[in-house]
């Protein structure tokens, strides 16, 4: 990857040989191989069973979860916060587990609307609650570096299964308490 790095420094038009880049494409090369270490990771793995036994069947919401991850199309950075809920049956995850969970997702090459369906999806799996929502907002330097340059855009994904998909009052119940 350091070579490409190079390569790639040499194509923009400067020197990978003067002073201030002489260990950049070491430096890039541990940036972008910790800011896509999801691909080595799952989500059942970095839950390592931290799952608990209990009777609570209220739902459960942790908010504001910093978020950063990059666009699969332009490699460039999205930024945010991700608000998780759900309503368990038995048994209750680690909190920082869920913030793990979105992790394994958001550090991948990674469009927003399939990361909030996957972090989702993978704590449907996982906890097999009553039902799962997940809401992403962020804010996208490819919108706001390039292109439009719309500096104040944000971005609100969500994705409902479960009794948030098919119960409005469970959804709009969660959607009250994030926002």
């Amino acid at each position: 990857m350091e070579q490409l790095i190079k390569q790639l420094i040499s194509e923009l038009g400067d020197d990978p040989g003067r002073d201030g880049l002489l260990e950049t494409p070491e430096r890039s090369a541990r940036a972008l191989e910790f800011l896509t270490k999801g691909y080595g990771e799952t989500a059942q793995e970095v839950v390592n069973g931290a799952l608990f036994p209990s009777s609570t069947d209220e739902m459960v919401i942790v908010k504001n979860i910093e978020l950063y991850s990059l666009c699969e199309h332009h490699m460039l950075p999205f930024f945010g916060k991700c608000h998780v809920g759900y309503i368990p049956t038995g048994q209750v995850i680690g909190l920082s587990k869920i913030a793990r969970v979105m992790d394994v997702f958001a550090r991948r090459l990674q469009i927003q609307e399939e990361l909030t369906r996957q972090i989702a999806e993978a704590l449907m799996e996982i906890l097999s609650p009553v039902g799962v929502g997940v809401i992403v907002e962020a804010r996208h330097l490819c919108m706001m570096m390039r292109g439009v340059e719309k500096q104040n855009s944000e971005m609100t994904t969500s994705c409902m299964l479960g009794a948030f998909r098919d119960n409005a009052q469970t959804r709009s119940e969660f959607l009250s308490l994030t926002h």
